[in-house]
């Protein structure tokens, strides 16, 4: 069975570029980003890692930990490394796990038998401090992902998950958002003292809380 959202993220011992991680540990009270690379000196996946290390500072700052995977060996891994850093201009900053018996793959159903027997897609998960999955996402292995929608995702996520409101489509951190329908308007009064605008009954923009 698939993950779902809301399901715990599956506990695991891995060997990474960084050492031995076990995963759960490893998280402590960060969110975390897993995502899936189909092979190891392929063109995709090779921009990809080149630019989540080149956005470690952005997930740092959302207190947020990236842990990438390939069906590969640590030693074709570290093979790799330079090639990313020598055609990305960012060397890896992060763990890439080693997955060759696809232990991990398998866990977390990376693998789409009618894609691939032996490569996984481009999977994606956001994982919450609670360890519970926030987000998934797959793509195709030919199709590269966007990983400013990724850090748009989190800021969503960290902020729905702190106050009682949910974002409108395309929205970015510090624009209007909306108050969830589950919150009345004798509530709202007092959760946004600033007042909000009323589009709809159920259509109440407010500007982003603080904090």
């Amino acid at each position: 069975m698939s993950l779902r959202l809301g399901d715990e993220a599956p506990d695991f011992t891995a060997e990474t570029t960084d050492g031995t991680v076990h995963f759960h540990q490893w998280l402590g009270n960060s969110w975390g980003v897993l995502f899936s690379h189909p092979k190891d000196f392929t063109p995709v996946c090779t921009t990809e890692l080149g630019r989540v290390s080149a956005l470690k500072g952005e997930f740092e700052k959302r207190n947020t930990k990236v842990i990438g995977l390939s069906v590969d060996s640590l030693e074709s891994h570290k093979g790799w490394i330079g090639d990313i850093k020598e055609t990305q201009g960012h060397a890896l900053n992060f763990p890439l796990i080693a997955d060759p018996d696809k232990k991990v793959a398998n866990l977390y159903g990376m693998i789409h038998p009618n894609a691939s027997d032996t490569a996984t897609v481009r999977s994606v998960f956001v994982i919450g401090p609670d360890k519970k999955i926030k987000l998934t996402l797959t793509y195709p292995a030919s199709t590269g992902r966007n990983f400013d929608e990724l850090l748009r995702v989190i800021d969503s996520l960290q902020l729905t998950a702190k106050h009682k409101v949910a974002t409108p489509v395309d929205w970015k951190q510090g624009q209007d958002v909306i108050i969830v329908p589950s919150v009345s308007d004798a509530d709202a009064k007092s959760q946004f003292p600033n007042g909000w605008k009323t589009l709809k009954p159920y259509l109440r923009v407010v500007a982003q809380p603080k904090g």
